[in-house]
């Protein structure tokens, strides 16, 4: 036990003299070296964020733009505005006229060009399915932030479906 205990406080004596040369390789604390400096890319990245990466053609992904090939939705049951601190929450409830539909999205609707009147279409995409099923099958809901400079000046809020639309005023 002596000796192992000596060789321990020996080793542990030689380690401890290590941290004060720079150069040892029995020193852990020095295995990686000091930083330094080294030279920055300065390629013009333009307005991206360096962490997305950048979409690209490809034969499984597409294009490079955005398409959405989303349907009305049939029916607009619910359409509330909720105040949150720093804007609102536009909430949508639809009804489409197939099972399945998904990717549901809240796409404005440029025919609206009324200043104080925001208009919206409540779009997704359909999966082939039965049209006759229960309504809860078929519902859709979807919801948008809008801050208050964006809700500046605006008195109504309209959404609508292929067969109606619901419009919220203050």
């Amino acid at each position: 036990m002596f000796k192992s205990l000596s060789v321990v406080i020996v080793a542990g004596v030689v380690l401890t003299g290590c941290s004060g040369a720079r150069e040892s390789n029995l020193n852990p604390f020095n295995w990686f070296g000091q930083s330094e400096p080294v030279p920055v890319s300065t390629q013009a990245t333009g307005a991206a964020n360096p962490l997305i990466p950048a979409k690209r053609n490809s034969i499984v992904w597409g294009d490079n733009e955005d398409t959405y090939a989303g349907a009305p939705v049939e029916t607009i049951s619910a359409l509330s505005i909720e105040r949150r601190p720093g804007g609102a929450i536009i909430l949508v409830t639809g009804i489409a006229n197939r099972a399945g539909p998904f990717e549901v999205r809240l796409v404005p609707d440029e025919t609206a060009t009324d200043g104080d009147t925001l208009a919206y279409r409540l779009l997704a995409l359909q999966s082939a399915g039965p049209v006759s099923v229960r309504p809860d099958a078929r519902e859709v809901k979807a919801a948008l932030w809008l801050t208050e400079q964006e809700l500046g000046g605006i008195r109504e809020v309209q959404v609508s479906g292929r067969s109606n639309a619901l419009v919220s005023r203050r």
